[in-house]
């Protein structure tokens, strides 16, 4: 098995569900000290409509307070239209652009006011910002794993989704539980079955649930061979899109200690973490 995974810090994730404003300056000394920590990349925002999700709206300034000169993380943002990702990309920083799809034409709508067919456009349209501008353009399947609105799903419909995104020249897709509901037979299967049906793909875990699901879920999908795993210390956030409870997201302490048991390398210092764990409420 491989024996080094690759961890995803998340602080946007874990931002966007608390109700009260962090100043700017309070962002961007808690995201400089994550970028010394050796994460694979941190995501530090997104590009998003302030009504819908107004601790986001210092996105901007955020990134021009970021500190790189001690750091080999690359950085994300979240996007869901190309006018947000013509903007990400003046910013030079930014390795990587995230895009939030879902089978689920429900979540599409509540999360992005996009049916998939416009989804799927308005990927064109970032996949031509990206490639000019040297980015890489990531899809997550948000309910990568079911569907909770009673709207079509399956492991073969995930199977032709994935082939049409492949054909675009995308290569990675993180695969979200946000509600905490899918067993860990489910997470086998449907990664198995990935991995399978694309051997020179790569599949990542953003994993939302309750404390005692957490290790038997990430434990589910790494048997399955993913190597890539999000996190927010201290288990921060959830999405206030789904209409239902917020569901924590993976703890990256959680995380980072299962891996270290398994002796798998991270390559993130974990004292460092420990030590900036309290930093926000």
């Amino acid at each position: 098995m491989n024996s080094h995974v690759k961890i995803t810090e998340t602080p946007r994730d874990g931002f966007q569900a608390l109700p009260d404003f962090i100043p700017t300056e309070k962002k961007v000394a808690y995201i400089n000290q994550l970028l010394s920590c050796g994460f694979d990349t941190v995501e530090v925002g997104s590009f998003v409509s302030p009504r819908a999700i107004p601790q986001m709206a210092d996105t901007g300034e955020v990134l021009k307070g970021l500190d790189l000169s001690n750091t080999q993380s690359k950085i994300a943002v979240l996007v869901a239209t190309a006018k947000a990702a013509t903007r990400a990309c003046e910013f030079d920083l930014i390795d990587k652009i995230f895009f939030p799809f879902s089978l689920s034409e429900t979540f599409l709508t509540r999360n992005i006011n996009q049916t998939e067919e416009q989804a799927e456009r308005t990927i064109d349209d970032i996949l031509n910002l990206t490639e000019k501008k040297g980015k890489e353009l990531i899809i997550y399947y948000s309910w990568g794993f079911g569907d909770p609105y009673g709207d079509s799903w399956s492991i073969e419909l995930m199977v032709k989704s994935i082939e049409k995104m492949a054909a675009k020249g995308l290569t990675y897709f993180p695969l979200s539980d946000i509600a905490g509901e899918i067993s860990t037979k489910t997470i086998m299967k449907v990664y198995r079955t990935l991995f399978a049906e694309f051997p020179n793909l790569d599949f990542g875990f953003h994993l939302h649930a309750l404390p005692k699901d957490r290790i038997p879920k990430t434990e589910a999908a790494f048997n399955a061979g993913v190597r890539r795993f999000d996190s927010v210390i201290g288990g921060l956030g959830g999405c206030p899109m789904t209409g239902k409870a917020l569901v924590a997201n993976m703890d990256t302490g959680v995380l980072l200690d299962f891996f270290e048991k398994k002796n798998v390398s991270t390559g993130v210092d974990i004292e460092r973490v420990n030590k900036i764990s309290l930093v926000l409420p």
